[in-house]
């Protein structure tokens, strides 16, 4: 295996290996497993191309990192381990008018985020296949949240080092449509409250751990709370330290939620269609899960409301 580096900060393109290799029973998918774990941890964006792709080969994948989720309620996918990202209606095969449910949550996919902080178990990964890509548009960014850390002034990183933040996958829809959270998604997935502060125990680098989702910094007012949120995603997603990656037939592309940012970008999508596919895997103590939980006056309060 060889690595290209994609970004000075984070992020590598893997070269010698494939997600058929670490999907391969016994020694072998074992040592490519190995490899691409340790890539993983190091540079926390992992490109993979030419990749023959089957929904099979992409969960047999997923599974050797862990514990896959099942994609959320009211979603494509929902109960299966495929988060579908699409603007076809697969009911029609046609494509989505712009104010359909789908099209308005594509829109909400390009704010920044990390995926599954709203949830009260959240994600150690994403692994993103690519089936139909349109000719122009549609790219995936990400910002390095662990590069962010870094770069934060000593004072900063003494004031957050053990705030807490809070999580709602409601939060984020509604900067784009008021009831875009449906009622049956709001009941299901409820605010989390996590640290901002993500220590990867496999090498014990610290990372923000923020997104759209996150609405309110425990301990502090709503006006205070919200400055400094846009300030530091601001800080995190500076141009200087983004990845743009343009998607290719046969891209797969994994990356770290606990240290990363991504959001998609617009196409022509009145024209052309789209069609992604992730799956995800759950967070472990193991990958540093007990860290980032709140204290218990912040899991108090939770319970409370």
């Amino acid at each position: 295996m060889d690595l290209r580096p994609l970004h000075p900060d984070f992020g590598a393109e893997l070269l010698g290996v494939s997600l058929a290799d670490v999907a391969t029973p016994g020694a072998l998918g074992e040592a490519a497993y190995a490899l691409v774990r340790a890539a993983f941890e190091a540079h926390s964006v992992l490109l993979f191309r030419g990749q023959e792709i089957t929904d099979e080969l992409q969960v047999a994948f997923s599974r050797r990192f862990g514990t896959l989720e099942v994609a959320k309620v009211a979603s494509l996918g929902e109960g299966t381990p495929f988060s579908i990202l699409t603007n076809v209606d697969p009911a029609t095969g046609r494509l989505v008018p712009p104010d359909h449910k789908e099209a308005l949550r594509a829109k909400a996919n390009q704010l920044w985020h990390t995926d599954s902080s709203f949830k009260q178990h959240p994600a150690l990964a994403s692994v993103l296949s690519a089936r139909i890509i349109p000719p122009t548009g549609g790219e995936t960014q990400f910002a390095s949240q662990r590069a962010a850390w870094h770069r934060l002034p000593e004072a900063t990183k003494a004031r957050l080092f053990d705030a807490c933040v809070w999580h709602d996958y409601a939060h984020s829809r509604g900067q784009i449509a008021p009831h875009l959270a449906s009622d049956r998604e709001r009941a299901a997935m409820p605010a989390a409250c996590w640290r901002i502060r993500w220590r990867n125990p496999a090498n014990d680098h610290d990372s923000l751990y923020l997104a759209s989702h996150a609405y309110q910094v425990e301990g502090m007012d709503e006006a205070d709370s919200k400055a400094l949120l846009a300030e530091l995603i601001a800080h995190i997603t500076d141009p200087a330290h983004v990845y743009t990656h343009e998607w290719q037939a046969g891209d797969v592309v994994m990356w770290d939620n606990r240290a990363t940012m991504h959001r998609g970008r617009p196409w022509p999508a009145s024209d052309h269609a789209r069609l992604m596919k992730r799956t995800t895997i759950s967070a472990t103590e193991d990958d540093g899960l007990a860290g980032v939980r709140p204290p218990a006056s912040a899991r108090a309060a939770a319970t409370a409301a």
